[in-house]
């Protein structure tokens, strides 16, 4: 069968696939991976991808696979389950570790491919193994974490499409009511606490939806401002020379976050903005950046593809004029190129 990617992606942008098909178990997806159809897409949550208007020429395999195994403070999750519920569960069940990335749209086993992060926590933190389908060798295996070369919004599954897909996750979580360490400065004083403190976990998944809200990154269909792909561009991180030179381009009030390597991390959102694009900028009917955060570029309704990117590319452009440095969009792109 076949239907418009757009249904099922949260950008709500792309056309028809020459044919679709669902599986709903691990043995479904590695057996319709093995029956060889090219060029093969898999999907899921659709909410981190950016369809072309000409849709997929071959097969899309849509993962719709559930099963939460519980065994202690360690959880293996299908790649099929939507992300937030398991979230959800996790602090009604006093497990600390994913609270910070509540309201993430999309599905479970797309957290590892993008090392998705948000308010101080990376699913990196927690993640005890990844199963996957290898394409390469035809082999299920199970991967620890160094095997999946995490870095900021990447791993190796990204890094290398199609190589690998991904059947079902392991997280191992902490056993308490209260959080990890609170680590982003705008969560804590959304609770109320100092920087490093911990918090109630449901306290904190409150205070990170309400933030998520009001930025329109969190699902909602009668929210047009949350008809996204989440955070657009990431932000970038700059070795100690090309911050310097930024800095001094940017002059003060340049965000800057230090990292362990030795990089510095700055916002995206930020050089965005000063690069003289604001919020709501470009057609009000199509494509525009939100008008309550900078990073989520939303379809208004009648938008395409084709605009989504041209906005993308005019925004990098004005950003690389104005400061000198690239841009890289975080959602993967089918159909097209960047």
């Amino acid at each position: 069968m076949s239907r418009p990617l757009a249904e099922l992606t949260t950008l709500r942008l792309g056309g028809p696939a020459a044919r679709l098909v669902e599986a709903a178990t691990e043995e479904e997806v590695v057996a319709a991976v093995r029956r060889g159809d090219e060029p093969l897409l898999v999907l899921a949550g659709g909410s981190n991808v950016v369809v072309a208007d000409e849709g997929w020429p071959g097969t899309v395999l849509l993962i719709v696979t559930r099963g939460i195994e519980r065994d202690g403070v360690r959880l293996t999750v299908q790649a099929g389950e939507p992300w937030d519920p398991f979230v959800a569960r996790c602090v009604a069940e006093d497990l600390a570790g994913l609270e910070c990335l509540s309201g993430i749209p999309g599905s479970t086993g797309a957290t590892p491919i993008q090392n998705v992060g948000a308010y101080g926590q990376e699913v990196s933190e927690t993640i005890a193994s990844v199963r996957v389908l290898d394409r390469e060798s035809d082999r299920v295996e199970d991967l620890p974490p160094q095997a999946c070369g995490f870095t900021y919004r990447s791993s190796v599954f990204k890094r290398a499409p199609g190589r690998w897909v991904v059947l079902s996750v392991t997280f191992a979580l902490d056993g308490s009511p209260y959080s990890r360490p609170i680590r982003y400065p705008e969560l804590a004083r959304a609770l109320g606490v100092q920087t490093g403190a911990t918090a109630p976990l449901g306290d904190v998944r409150a205070a990170v939806l309400a933030l998520r809200r009001d930025k329109g990154m969190v699902i909602d269909e009668a929210d047009p401002e949350s008809v996204s792909a989440g955070s657009f561009f990431t932000n970038p991180v700059l070795d100690e020379a090309a911050f310097a030179r930024l800095r001094e381009r940017a002059g003060p009030g340049l965000p800057a976050f230090p990292q362990a390597d030795g990089t510095v991390k700055t916002s995206a959102a930020w050089l965005i903005e000063h690069a003289g694009f604001a919020r709501g900028h470009g057609d009000p009917l199509t494509i525009a950046i939100s008008s309550k955060h900078t990073l989520a570029l939303t379809n208004r309704g009648a938008g395409t593809t084709t605009d989504l990117v041209a906005l993308a590319r005019e925004i990098a452009a004005g950003v690389h004029e104005a400061f000198g440095v690239d841009l890289h969009p975080e959602p993967v792109f089918v159909g097209h190129d960047w």
